[in-house]
């Protein structure tokens, strides 16, 4: 695990040379060594590219209001679990900033900015749509699985002020989670017509099939967005 700032983080190194970079956030509670070992039970294998270098932050601990207060690895707080609430803006733009040191570092580094991919599973979807869309929109693209924002998002303010061409986001979630409710997913409908988007639902009938489909699918899309260069 390496550090930046007061983030530690677990890294998939590119067989080759490197790049490009992804920046996968995990989803509350968890860790970023946690979610690339769930990507590597999912793929059956590492989440690994010949040019492409995969960074897993972990979240600094923070008090989370879910939770009573409790301790937690959460990119920002909530008031509740729910999209029917006002967003904790304060902690999601403080660790915008943080985030946006990692990103720095890869630039340093001799990484385009164009060339960096961001997205995560859960709260992790939801803190890379805020990073993207409201302070980085010249990124390569964005990813969201089984994520939400809620309805008066800043992100959405961002979105109806820009002018200029934005990160195409890859979004998928299943049809019974009953943490985040797909019902909940109004991102599509309110910004298809602003943005380039891909949006799959997973029926749990359809689970093993559908998955297989949105893996291939989500292996094109990590390609695509970050060509070899």
């Amino acid at each position: 695990m390496a550090a930046c700032g007061s983030l530690r983080r677990s890294v998939a190194s590119p067989a080759g040379r490197h790049t490009a970079s992804v920046i996968f956030l995990h989803g509350s509670g968890d860790t970023g060594q946690g979610v690339r070992a769930w990507m590597k039970q999912v793929l059956s294998q590492d989440l690994a590219f010949q040019h492409i270098k995969v960074i897993y932050p972990t979240a600094p601990a923070r008090p989370y209001t879910p939770m009573k207060g409790a301790l937690s690895t959460v990119w920002f707080d909530r008031y509740k679990i729910s999209n029917d609430c006002p967003e904790h803006i304060e902690t999601i733009d403080s660790m915008c900033k943080l985030l946006t040191e990692l990103i720095n570092e890869e630039i340093k580094n001799g990484i385009q900015k164009d060339r960096i991919l961001l997205g995560g599973f859960s709260m992790g979807g939801c803190m890379a749509m805020h990073l993207a869309y409201r302070y980085h929109q010249d990124v390569a693209g964005v990813f969201a699985l089984s994520s939400f924002l809620n309805k008066t998002s800043l992100v959405y303010q961002a979105l109806c002020k820009n002018e200029s061409i934005l990160p195409e986001l890859f979004q998928c979630h299943g049809t019974v989670d009953e943490l985040v409710l797909y019902s909940w997913e109004s991102f599509g409908s309110l910004c298809k017509n602003i943005m380039d988007l891909e949006f799959y639902l997973v029926p749990f009938e359809e689970s093993r099939t559908r998955c297989e489909a949105v893996k291939s699918r989500g292996r094109e899309y990590y390609l695509k967005t970050q060509h070899h260069g």
